[in-house]
C-alpha cells in the first residue's frame, strides 16, 4: 500500500503593518505630490459654490468689508479708538481670523464632508485635508483685498509712527517690514494642515466633536484681540490690570494673528508670537502624525 503524505499548506505572508510613522510620513509626501488634484478640486469648490451668482466670489470680499465696517465703527465708539489705525486693525485680525475659523470649522468635518471620494478615490487622506486648506487660501486671498482698501484710505495715519489708545508703545508704521507677513502666513497654512489632520480624524471616531467646537467658537472669537487689543485691558482698568493680558497671551489664537497682524499694520514685532507659534507646530504636527499612523486605515470606515 502506498503511502501519500499531504504538506498542510503554508500560511500567508503576515500583512505588512500601516501603524508605522513611515507610512504617516508617506501619506503626507504623496498627497504633496498630488497637488494638481486637491489644487483643482479645491478651485472647483469655489466656483460651484458661485456657479449660479452674478459676481461669484466677490461675494465673499462684501461680506468681509461689511463687516469688519461694521465692527471697527462699532468698537472704535466704544474703546474710544482712533478710527484711522483702528479699523485697518479690526480688518487685518477679522480677515486672519476668518481664515482660522474656516480651517477650524471645516477641519473637522473634512473626512466626514469627503465620504464618497474616500470610499471611491484611492488616494492618501492628506488630499483632503490640503483639498480644504486650499479652498481656505482662496478665500483668505479675496478677503485680502477688504484690507488692502482700507489701508489705502487710511495710508497716511499708518505710514508714521503712531499709538493704540491705551498703550505706550510707539508703533513704527507700514515699512517693508509688511513682507513679513508672507512667511507669518505660511506657517499658519502649515498649521492648518495639522489642525485638520488631527481635528479630522478624532472628529470622524467621535461626531459630538463638531459641534462642540462649532459651540465654542464664537466665545473665542471674543476672547481673542481681535476687535479689541491689549492695550483696552490696562485702558478700563487704569493700568493695574496688567496680569490681565494673560486672557490674551494665555489665548493661542492670539499668537497666530498677532505674527501677521502685526506686519500689516505696522506694528513693532514681539519675537515671542514666533516663538510661541513654532512651539504649537512642532506639538502639532507630532500629535497630528501620531493620529495619522494609528487611524490613517480606519477612516474610511469611519466616514
Amino acid at each position: 500500500m502506498q503511502h501519500t503524505s499531504t504538506v498542510a499548506p503554508s500560511a500567508p505572508p503576515p500583512a505588512p503593518d500601516s501603524r508605522t510613522f513611515a507610512r504617516a510620513f508617506a501619506d503626507v509626501r504623496d498627497a504633496w505630490r498630488n497637488r494638481e488634484l486637491w489644487g483643482h478640486l479645491g478651485w472647483q469648490d469655489i466656483k460651484q459654490r458661485y456657479r449660479r451668482s452674478l459676481i461669484g466670489p466677490l461675494w465673499i470680499t462684501i461680506s468681509m468689508g461689511t463687516t469688519a465696517l461694521a465692527l471697527g465703527l462699532l468698537y472704535s465708539q466704544l474703546f474710544n479708538q482712533q478710527l484711522p489705525t483702528f479699523l485697518p486693525y479690526v480688518t487685518a485680525g477679522f480677515v486672519i481670523w476668518n481664515f482660522i475659523l474656516g480651517v477650524v470649522s471645516e477641519g473637522t468635518d473634512v473626512f466626514i464632508a469627503n465620504e464618497g471620494l474616500i470610499k471611491h478615490l484611492p488616494a492618501p487622506m492628506t488630499v483632503h485635508v490640503l483639498r480644504m486648506v486650499w479652498r481656505q487660501v482662496l478665500f483668505f486671498v479675496h478677503n485680502l483685498a477688504v484690507y488692502v482698501v482700507v489701508v489705502a484710505i487710511f495710508f497716511p495715519a499708518l505710514t508714521k509712527p503712531y499709538t493704540m489708545e491705551g498703550e505706550n508703545v510707539v508703533q513704527p508704521g507700514i515699512g517693508w517690514d509688511i513682507l513679513l507677513a508672507i512667511p507669518a502666513f505660511a506657517l499658519i497654512v502649515v498649521n492648518a494642515v495639522w489642525v485638520a489632520l488631527l481635528f479630522g480624524i478624532i472628529s470622524t471616531r467621535f461626531r459630538d466633536i463638531p459641534p462642540v467646537i462649532h459651540s465654542f467658537i464664537n466665545l473665542i472669537f471674543f476672547m481673542t484681540p481681535i476687535v479689541w487689543h491689549t492695550g483696552v485691558l490696562n485702558k478700563v482698568t487704569n493700568g493695574e490690570g496688567s496680569w490681565r493680558v494673560l486672557i490674551a497671551e494665555l489665548n493661542p489664537i492670539y499668537h497666530y494673528v498677532e505674527i501677521v497682524r502685526a506686519p500689516l499694520l505696522g506694528h513693532q514685532q514681539s519675537w515671542h508670537h514666533w516663538v510661541v507659534v513654532g512651539a504649537l507646530t512642532l506639538v502639532g504636527w507630532a500629535l497630528a502624525l501620531v493620529a495619522l499612523r494609528n487611524y490613517r486605515a480606519r477612516v474610511s470606515y469611519w466616514v
